[in-house]
């Protein structure tokens, strides 16, 4: 299992403490308490030990595919007989930026909140040893996770530029939903390029150094994009995977380089998705007024264009959900309760 009290020896030599953040409590400790570990998606690769891209060394436990199926972390809250909406964090993030939409939701709805993989407390191989971090595996093992936590129909939600993996997931299982809701998703031309936050992680080299470093993978990340101010305890939860072991560092290097390549045609796609007439999921954009990433221009004009409805939050940045969580909680709670069909 995860090593939540590792001692420092357990790290794997790519880490900035090798293993426990600290020896007093870790609010990590309790988000970690209230999650399970849920298998979905088989494993790929050949089974080899994996090797970090650098030295060539045999890496730790962290690093290495689990199995035959990969183990996601997964946070519920809810009767699980109500109907079920799944909570999806964006990049770079954690389930754990929901932490105040699921209490809301939970009065209503079985919700579901789940670190992607390379991300959070799920597993991080490294690249080439299991899974390649390409947004067509996320894709697939998107659809493998819902299937496995869902068996009627659900509602989604996702946030920021896992939009069009999800999109794209969507498309292939029209039956499968009853809501798609994004929080601000990229839409446009001008939303098909990474920040250069973001891409650095790309970068030859620079960006296995700089996607080693908590503060500039978890903390700049999630705060130079929008208005949120990351208090230190919230901060320690995003920081621990990388103080943990190197295997999320080289996990967002491998997720960059994917997005980098990838990004311009998911979000064609995503917009023609979401234009087509054949196109049946009713479906809402969130848009916070205040993202510093994604321009505001011509998203009003795409939803406008699609019939799809638009909801404004002039005080949320990117991450939505960190923001404005009690509100995006009401106003999901308020999009899905009244067309649920299982």
């Amino acid at each position: 299992d995860y090593l939540i009290d590792a001692p420092v020896s357990a790290g794997d030599g790519f880490s900035f403490s090798g293993g426990k953040y600290s020896d007093g409590p870790n609010p990590s400790d309790e988000w970690f308490k209230q999650g399970k570990f849920v298998k979905a998606y088989p494993v790929g690769g050949t089974g080899e030990k994996a090797k970090d891209p650098i030295f060539g060394l045999t890496m730790g436990a962290g690093s290495q595919a689990s199995g035959d199926v990969f183990r996601w972390f997964s946070v519920e809250s809810g009767n699980a007989d109500n109907p079920t909406v799944i909570l999806i964090h964006g990049f770079p993030s954690q389930a754990y930026s929901y932490r105040k939409v699921l209490p809301v939701l939970s009065k209503n709805y079985h919700a579901i909140a789940f670190d992607w993989l390379g991300f959070g407390f799920s597993d991080k191989p490294q690249p080439r040893y299991g899974f390649d971090y390409t947004l067509s595996e996320y894709v697939s093992a998107l659809e493998s996770f819902v299937n496995e936590v869902a068996t009627n129909k659900v509602s989604l939600v996702v946030q920021g530029y896992f939009s069009p993996v999800v999109v794209k997931y969507a498309s292939k299982n029209q039956e499968k939903l009853n809501d798609l809701i994004l929080l601000n998703p990229p839409l446009t031309a001008k939303h098909a390029n990474l920040p250069s936050t973001l891409s650095i992680f790309s970068n030859f080299l620079l960006g296995e150094i700089f996607s080693q470093d908590p503060l500039r993978a978890s903390d700049k990340a999630l705060t130079s994009c929008g208005p949120y101010a990351m208090k230190e305890d919230d901060a320690m939860v995003y920081r621990r995977p990388y103080l943990t072991s190197g295997s999320s560092g080289f996990a967002l290097n491998a997720i960059s380089r994917a997005m980098k390549k990838e990004l311009k045609a998911y979000v064609e796609d995503t917009k023609a998705i979401l234009m087509d007439e054949n196109w049946k999921v009713r479906t809402t954009v969130c848009w916070g007024q205040r993202d510093r990433w994604l321009n505001y221009d011509e998203v009003e004009d795409f939803c406008k264009n699609s019939n799809h409805k638009l909801i404004e939050l002039p005080m949320a940045g990117h991450h939505v959900q960190e923001d404005s969580g009690e509100e995006l909680g009401g106003i999901i709670s308020g999009l899905i309760s009244r067309r649920i069909v299982t």
